[in-house]
């Protein structure tokens, strides 16, 4: 008989955790998991305990013979493992108030993957992550590494272009709350729609809409134009496209879109927040507390329905279903982050994208679209851009190079401001950005 697959988590005391479980135990006839490590740090070890003694119960009760452990030792979970998976916040939701509130402070955009809150989540999460690969390297070599940390796009890249480690896959749910989305508008099963979704993480747009293999895209744009049927994820603030507007683009755009096409509508919406003390971190911040009081219930050994409302539903199924396909081969299509190779032409052969992929035992195998649309052409390079100049910064903690993603970023209205913010986040996450900080850098930075 062959062994049981050992699965570890990292960031296990998240409240996403549930939905993982819950796809661990719907696929176990597919997927023999035997082990799953859950790690989490010393400050997050009343969130471990809550989650895992739930996720206990969950397995216990599904009948499933998956043996949980609750670590705060990365390496032991590591050791031996056939995949990883990635989803902690350097800094918690205390860092994540900072990245939203800092920036609307001076009137730009704050959102934890777009704007300058993208870039310092960026800044702070990649030296962790290349840290995770360097161990997986002496511990678990031949594991995948699945990321559904933010910034995913720019994670992958950071792990493509400064490791070795060819086995990451970035994960986000968006895709699939699309597709889900669109099967709702059609009223039919989800099964029946496929979407080709091309582009980068929270910028990826659906290129040809399919139900039953027949293209249905003109109608999906024709309901999208209806300001009620366009809101495909719980944590983006939807204010509706104009109808001509879809119909020049002829591509479904994802949620995060509204920052780029719609800037000033999302901009006053989150200044509104802002003065009000309601930014997104603080509703989470009492999400949070709301479901780990549910998790804390002896009782309670199914997902409750108000994690749907955390931003983060479909992720089990994204995870799960990804893991599975990997692991048994399916070559079934999966919207995933992933080397180019070449299946988008207008981006770097060696950067990553966000695009439908066949799904093998050797990873995803992007389906090649050739030259995006011109319309979509310009902001998805110069996100790319900034993703690649970040990544860079979070590497090199060079003070400039993160004064230029900054500015390059489309959400930023000038060097001078993208300066001041810039410094001032610096400032406020210094504890988590040693990079920055080293002795030789310290006068960069007062500059």
């Amino acid at each position: 008989m062959s062994k049981g697959l050992k699965i570890a988590t990292i960031g296990g005391g998240s409240s996403y955790t549930p939905e993982l479980i819950e796809g661990f135990i719907k696929r176990y006839d597919e997927l023999p998991i035997e082990e799953l490590w859950l790690v989490d740090i010393e400050a997050g070890k009343e969130k471990l305990e809550i989650v895992g003694n739930f996720a206990k119960r969950m397995i216990e009760k599904a009948g499933v013979p998956i043996k949980v452990h609750l670590t705060f030792d990365r390496k032991a979970a590591l050791k031996d493992a056939d995949f990883v998976t990635t989803q902690f916040r350097v800094g918690l939701l205390d860092a994540r108030a900072k990245d939203e509130r800092i920036p609307l402070s001076h009137g730009v955009l704050g959102q934890e993957t777009n704007g300058p809150g993208g870039l310092f989540k960026g800044l702070r999460t990649i030296p962790i992550i290349l840290e995770i690969v360097e161990e997986m390297k002496e511990l678990c070599p031949d594991a995948w590494l699945i990321n559904f940390t933010n910034p995913a796009g720019m994670v992958t890249e950071a792990v493509l272009r400064y490791t070795n480690h060819k086995k990451v896959v970035g994960l986000c749910n968006v895709p699939i709350g699309i597709e889900m989305g669109v099967a709702e508008l059609l009223d039919v099963d989800k099964s029946r729609i496929r979407i080709d979704f091309a582009g980068l993480n929270h910028m990826v747009y659906g290129m040809e809409v399919y139900l039953d293999g027949v293209s249905v895209k003109e109608k999906v744009l024709e309901l999208l134009a209806d300001p009620e049927n366009s809101a495909f994820v719980k944590n983006v603030q939807n204010h509706g496209w104009e109808p001509e507007f879809l119909r020049a683009l002829g591509a479904i755009p994802c949620p995060y879109h509204n920052y780029y096409y719609k800037t000033d509508d999302m901009l006053q919406a989150e200044l509104e927040n802002f003065k009000q003390g309601t930014t997104r971190a603080e509703v989470v911040m009492k999400l949070e507390e709301e479901l780990f009081e549910l998790y804390k219930d002896p009782e309670l050994d199914i997902k409750p329905p108000q994690l749907e409302e955390r931003g983060g539903a479909y992720y089990s199924d994204a995870a799960v279903r990804l893991i599975s396909s990997i692991y048994n081969d399916k070559h079934d299509i999966q919207p995933v982050n992933t080397v180019n190779h070449g299946a988008i032409a207008d981006i770097p052969y060696d950067s990553a994208i966000e695009a439908s992929c066949v799904i093998t035992k050797e990873g995803p195998k992007p389906i090649v679209n050739g030259e995006l649309p011109v319309a979509v052409k310009g902001l998805v390079q110069q996100i790319k851009s900034f993703e690649r100049v970040a990544a860079e910064a979070a590497v090199t903690g060079n003070y400039d190079t993160a004064l230029l993603a900054m500015t390059i970023n489309p959400l930023v209205p000038s060097d001078s401001v993208g300066k001041e913010i810039l410094d001032e986040m610096l400032e406020a996450h210094k504890e988590h950005l040693p990079q920055f900080f080293s002795e030789e850098k310290t006068e960069t930075v007062k500059a």
